[in-house]
């Protein structure tokens, strides 16, 4: 799943290397915090929030598929 976020975060900015996922093991669910370069961060959520909503939405059925729960935090 980390590497799922790291992926598709990449492949959204352009500062591909400033790119930090942290997986927090939390008691029936994963917490993702994605940190980005601050010029990449728009790119990241998009306008009005619809691509870090999208981002979500992918991830929560790729670890409802595995019969987990994960949350996406976008940090600034």
């Amino acid at each position: 799943m980390r590497d799922l976020v790291l992926w598709i975060a990449r492949q959204l900015v352009e500062d591909k290397e400033a790119v930090e996922v942290e997986a927090i093991e939390r008691d029936r669910s994963t917490v993702f915090e994605l940190t980005v370069a601050r010029e990449d961060l728009g790119r990241v959520i998009g306008r009005g929030g619809r691509t870090a909503k999208a981002l979500r939405t992918v991830i929560d059925a790729a670890a409802r598929r595995q019969g987990k729960r994960a949350v996406l935090d976008i940090l600034d």
